[in-house]
């Protein structure tokens, strides 16, 4: 793919050279050390790349932090992107921005979106991009997530990244898609949303009430025993909202669940043995 990027094609014959700066990030997305080598080769092509492909940058860093605002230097430098003297690649940029927050009501972005608001406020194309990056911020006030990795982000929903890309690819012309007369391209985010709540139901599926623990996820892969899978918890009653590194486990024996992973709808089954 960076080998795709690094030839110097003439304007009409360059378009694939963004899809292989998306297609980078859906290589590396899966797994954190390939993201942070991603983000580090998406610095060189924005410094030396063709328009075609610093105006895809945004967008694959974007892709690579779907809901997950917790990496400062990605956040940093959509801000700054934001700016650009190109008007595609600030465009790009806010949209990035809007999916690096997607339903996380993250108040770095939720300011840095109003400064824009403000500073956009004459040009009509940006400020329309500033308002859909503020309705992804505040997706379903914070209940719903953009993020196609489910189960523990063991298993990834191909509709719900399929949602995410056609959006994407739609963001490479912005001007002749989202801004002209096919805007409704956005509702192909509806097969991403999902809610990032956790729900407790009994077998009858109404919902019940039970303490869980929620804190940082720890990788146990290889560890011998019975490790903690989570760090730094903290104890509420469920419905709970979980964040991008969050995990959950139940805080009672009083109900067994009768999936492994507690995320989403949960049905949970009396303990027999509770004492």
């Amino acid at each position: 793919m960076l080998n795709v990027c690094a030839e110097h094609l003439e304007e009409d014959k360059n378009a694939h050279q963004g899809v292989a700066v998306l297609g980078i990030a859906l290589i590396a997305m899966g797994e954190d050390l390939g993201s942070e080598m991603a983000l580090r080769s998406f610095d060189h092509l924005l410094q030396y790349g063709e328009p075609v492909i610093r105006k895809a940058v945004p967008l694959a860093m974007g892709l690579l932090n779907v809901s997950n605002p917790s990496r400062s230097n990605v956040i940093d430098t959509l801000s700054k992107l934001s700016h650009d003297h190109d008007a595609e690649v600030a465009m790009n940029a806010i949209m990035g921005l809007g999916f690096v927050g997607a339903g996380t009501n993250n108040a770095r972005i939720a300011g840095m979106l109003r400064s824009l608001a403000s500073y956009h406020h004459k040009e009509s194309s940006h400020m329309f991009v500033v308002r859909i990056a503020q309705g992804l911020l505040h997706m379903g006030k914070g209940t719903l997530t953009l993020n196609p990795f489910h189960s523990d982000r063991s298993l990834l929903s191909q509709v719900s990244l399929g949602g995410i890309l056609a959006v994407l690819h739609a963001c490479m012309d912005i001007k002749g898609t989202l801004l002209n007369k096919i805007p409704y391209l956005l509702y192909t985010l509806a097969c991403s949303a999902q809610p990032r709540i956790l729900m407790t139901l009994d077998e009858e599926l109404k919902e019940i009430k039970v303490p869980v623990r929620v804190g940082q996820a720890v990788d146990v892969v290889g560890q011998a025993g019975k490790p903690k899978t989570i760090t730094g918890f903290q104890t509420h009653t469920t419905p709970v909202l979980l964040g991008f590194n969050d995990r959950a486990e139940l805080a009672t024996d009083d109900y067994l669940p009768y999936t492994s992973i507690l995320e989403g709808f949960v049905i949970l089954k009396p303990n027999p043995n509770a004492t």
